[in-house]
């Protein structure tokens, strides 16, 4: 017999079954997965990047600066 894996909630901690049912995993509930879009919405979270990484992706698209 498995046991259900459970993970720890990103925003508070809670332990959270981690089941096909469960429509908030990774959060324990609607309010934590709410808490964490605004923290991205808000830039609290980052994914970190070069200075340079969107001259790099869009050098071809726009003028060079000067």
């Amino acid at each position: 017999m498995s046991q259900t894996p459970t993970v720890n909630c990103p925003t508070c901690g809670a332990p959270v079954e981690w089941v096909a049912s469960n429509i908030n995993r990774p959060f324990c509930s609607d309010r934590c997965k709410l808490i964490d879009l605004g923290a991205w919405a808000s830039e609290e979270h980052k994914i970190p990047v070069s200075p340079d990484a969107e001259d790099d992706l869009f050098s071809e698209d726009f003028e060079p600066r000067h």
